[in-house]
């Protein structure tokens, strides 16, 4: 069973920018839709699977910190998926994936919104505010390193 953390950028954004952040190697593939997907096995490296897809009326919703439903609807949107087993989640998966997630919120200033399985709201960045959420599952000081946040 795989554990997968989703970074969704508001915007309009070329995938090609986004992958030399997340991905450099991805190469371009199709999801089932038809749409466009640039993807890469990053497992022996890295811990993960990446794919970077984008499209129009997005719609997010994950528990927030008080058990509450939080929404977001991107009129159009980029997501980076990173697929992890669970038995390289924590030796390197998650600091890896971190560090991938910092190097694109630092390269570059949409909303964003990162989620734990689709269903658990982690952190999000609305109007340059970086706002860390359920921390007691994900998050320790280690990683204040990693993401620069």
């Amino acid at each position: 069973m795989a554990v997968e953390y989703r970074l969704t950028l508001a915007g309009d954004i070329p995938l090609e920018q986004v992958a030399e952040l997340a991905a450099p190697g991805a190469v371009e593939t199709s999801t089932a839709s038809g749409g466009r997907m640039l993807s890469a096995d990053l497992n022996d490296d890295c811990g993960y699977v990446v794919d970077i897809t984008g499209g129009r009326h997005g719609y997010c919703s994950a528990e927030d910190d008080g058990g509450a439903l939080w929404e977001w609807e991107p009129e159009t949107y980029v997501d980076v998926s990173f697929y992890m087993r669970k038995d390289t989640l924590v030796d390197t998966g998650k600091a890896h994936m971190l560090a991938t997630v910092a190097r694109i919120l630092t390269g570059r200033a949409e909303d964003a919104a990162l989620t734990l399985n689709g269903d658990v709201l982690l952190l999000t960045r609305i109007a340059g505010t970086i706002q860390k959420h359920n921390t007691d599952g994900w998050y320790d000081e280690d990683y204040d390193r990693i993401l620069h946040l």
